[in-house]
């Protein structure tokens, strides 16, 4: 076993998804003298996507470009993933708790026959010794880990572990590993997005919010601009994707996204448990609903009662003043 912790980070239309920032920053935490080397998987080139981790805390980084890497699955990422892991024999694996990251880190910890802790917001010493923090009970409670072996692999919730300041005077190798991606199963042919171009929800800093209370689909309107006045993403209560105001994939809740941002404003949300486990842990929570008795209310830092067809608008031209 080496003293190189891997770093696997997630390209999405030819850009560094945040969290991957954010797992190079949880590498460091676990060992701040390791070696931090990236790995990106892709189709094309990806050596300006490598630069930009190494600004951000990577020393060194791998990609693996593969006609069969162009679209993720779980096939073809954990071939390229394993052969990197074989050929650098690495003390542990650090990504994000993504839809990705869900679902290749378990299958390569079945490979590895190693434990994996995940969905990890924070991460203490106790002594020289790693102590990975991880939410349970939807949200309600908090529980602490360690590894009973050397070997460490965890998953960390976007927004939650604070990005190092980015570097770009830092330099490192970014090499190609040639991987032959064969005898996949499953081939993408396509892939169709239903989601609204934009900040991704899972790392959006700000979210707005809508529940049943938006009452339709052109009720969200307004939400969608003060999402973007605010430079954030819009997101959604089961209940408004229910009742077809907007798609399933800006579900937030225990049957859909976990979001901690930094600031949520639920708009005609009630605060049902299961949404409360999706979002309960935000930096700060603003309500906006016309009943005064809504549950959201006690999970809010700040309070609106009223028609929010008539404070949106509002909200929206203070912002704008503001920001002018």
């Amino acid at each position: 076993m080496s003293d190189k912790l891997l770093v696997v980070g997630e390209v999405r239309d030819n850009e560094i998804r945040n969290v991957s920032f954010e797992a190079i920053a949880a590498a460091k935490q676990i060992d701040s003298e390791a070696e931090i080397v990236g790995v990106l998987c892709g189709d094309n080139d990806l050596t300006s996507a490598g630069n930009d981790l190494i600004t951000y805390g990577a020393d060194s980084v791998i990609t693996v470009t593969h006609d069969n890497l162009k679209t993720y699955t779980s096939e073809g990422y954990g071939q390229a993933l394993l052969e990197v892991i074989d050929e650098l024999s690495p003390k542990g694996i650090v990504m994000g708790h993504t839809a990705i990251g869900k679902d290749l880190t378990p299958k390569i910890a079945s490979r590895l026959s190693a434990g994996l802790i995940s969905d990890v917001v924070a991460i203490e010493k106790e002594g020289d010794e790693n102590v990975f923090i991880r939410p349970i009970y939807s949200g309600k409670a908090f529980e602490k880990k360690t590894f009973e072996d050397d070997f460490i692999f965890v998953t960390v919730r976007p927004n939650n572990i604070a990005v190092l300041e980015k570097d770009d005077s830092r330099s490192g190798e970014v090499r190609t590993k040639d991987v032959d991606i064969k005898d996949l199963r499953t081939i993408v042919k396509d892939v169709v997005r239903k989601a609204a171009d934009g900040v991704d929800l899972a790392e959006a800093n700000v979210i707005v919010a809508g529940g049943r209370g938006v009452k339709s689909a052109d009720g969200f309107k307004p939400l969608y601009e003060l999402a973007d006045v605010l430079g954030g993403a819009v997101g959604a209560s089961r209940g408004a994707c229910d009742a077809d105001y907007c798609d399933y994939a800006l579900q937030i809740g225990q049957t859909g996204k976990v979001v901690t941002p930094d600031l949520y404003i639920a708009v005609g949300i009630s605060g049902a448990i299961q949404h409360l486990a999706g979002m309960s842990n935000s930096k700060v929570i603003v309500a906006i609903n016309k009943d005064a008795e809504s549950n959201i209310f006690n999970v809010a830092d700040y309070g609106i009662v009223g028609d929010l067809f008539e404070i949106i608008p509002l909200l929206i031209e203070e912002i704008k003043k503001v920001k002018e």
